[in-house]
């Protein structure tokens, strides 16, 4: 279906499109049982101590309000992450802000956390349970003065709701926002997120959204300070604002973050070392150019322990995560792993 409907939705602005995405999926017509697969006991595994059905998670900024979480676990996810959500609503950039690269199988976004805030947003998880494990990305407002209070707000305010909280530090759309990565500043953040948890006694676990732009020398800093931190969880990676050289579509010089296929190897070559590093002993969830089995395949056993996307989403419809579901089963079956789980950082 998605196939024929695609000519029509391209031809729309990618906003247009999204934002009628979300109102037919408020619908919720779609039965969950047309996106099961064969043998998917072999995708079970855990992430961050919870049982999830498969590692296939939908990115952050797709359900960015939290408005449609419980029709999207009908396709297949293992697990959703909604947001980036602010303390307070806010619009984000002027549009345009988002741009199909369809030479590039790639997006460029620069948003900006247009979301509803965490005051509506809180109230509209309590009353919509989720039907599956749910993760909420956090981020500050634009204008706010500190930054670190933002993220304090919103971890209080919506971690009772949460699987886990992921801590995004890394858009490239917010400006000052990745000051964060300098060792001094994330030390600042991570001491103050953790005297929110002992204080308020937050028992959610925590990750932290990295940039791929980083570079080599910063990662065993990041790395000291998230364990020492009892920071649970890794995103690797955000999109990158760099990395337009190779590109071919008219669009590639836009501003905003880039995702997609080229950021796939960036991310893949990221998680690879950040796992061997930590030696498997912090969950990784891999973002950024999956759209197969295989390019979930590389992410996992890369040492990803999970893996997220949402631009394949975009250029190959909702029948994607079945489709990776087959071919990731097909693949374990030809190497003969019994489960996923086993598969995490065998080529790291």
């Amino acid at each position: 279906m998605f196939s024929i409907l695609r000519p029509y939705i391209f031809s729309l602005d990618p906003e247009v499109a999204h934002d009628l995405a979300i109102k037919s999926l408020k619908a919720n017509f779609l039965p969950k049982s047309f996106f099961k697969v064969e043998d998917e006991k072999m995708l079970e595994t855990t992430l961050f101590g919870n049982n999830i059905s498969n590692p296939i998670g939908l990115a952050a900024g797709f359900d960015k309000s939290a408005e449609v979480y419980n029709s999207l676990f009908k396709f297949g996810f293992g697990f959703i992450e909604v947001g980036t959500v602010t303390p307070k609503q806010q619009l984000g950039n002027p549009k345009p802000r988002i741009f199909r690269l369809e030479k590039d199988q790639a997006l460029i976004n620069r948003l900006g956390f247009n979301n509803h805030g965490s005051e509506i947003i809180s109230k509209r998880i309590s009353n919509n349970h989720p039907e599956g494990f749910l993760g909420i990305n956090i981020g500050p407002n634009k204008e706010t003065k500190n930054k670190e209070e933002d993220y304090y707000i919103c971890l209080s305010r919506l971690s009772m709701f949460a699987g886990y909280i992921t801590i995004n530090i890394s858009s490239p759309n917010t400006e000052g926002l990745r000051d964060f990565h300098d060792q001094g500043e994330l030390k600042k953040l991570l001491t103050g997120l953790n005297k929110i948890i002992i204080e308020k006694r937050i028992k959610c676990p925590i990750a932290i959204k990295i940039s791929p732009d980083i570079k080599d020398n910063e990662i065993g800093k990041i790395i000291e300070l998230i364990s020492s931190h009892s920071i649970k969880g890794i995103v690797i990676s955000n999109t990158t604002d760099s990395n337009r050289n190779n590109l071919s579509d008219i669009k590639k010089h836009e501003s905003g973050g880039l995702s997609g296929q080229p950021l796939k190897d960036i991310s893949t070559k990221l998680i690879k070392r950040f796992y061997k590093e930590t030696k498997g002993k912090i969950k990784i969830i891999g973002v950024g150019g999956v759209d197969s089995g295989q390019s979930a395949y590389e992410k996992i056993t890369a040492g990803a322990n999970a893996v997220q996307l949402y631009t394949g989403m975009v250029y190959k419809g909702p029948g994607i995560v079945k489709e990776i579901k087959k071919d990731l089963i097909s693949i374990l079956k030809k190497e003969n792993i019994r489960n996923i789980s086993e598969a995490v950082g065998i080529n790291a």
